[in-house]
């Protein structure tokens, strides 16, 4: 793993941890809130595959 994998890695986590405060700031109740964040995480993970497919 190099220096660039790990700011990668860093920089996904912050923003896994950005959608989560925010969807916390709605309130929603905590079943709404783990299927939204299992969307994000699909959502994120997808894209993460298809960029690594494709470089």
């Amino acid at each position: 793993m190099s220096e660039l994998d790990t700011i990668q890695i860093v920089a996904l986590v912050g923003w896994l941890v950005l959608v989560g405060s925010a969807l916390t700031a709605y309130r929603l109740s905590w079943r709404r809130s783990i299927i939204y964040l299992l969307i994000w995480g699909s959502i994120f993970a997808l894209a993460v595959l298809l960029f690594g497919l494709v470089a």
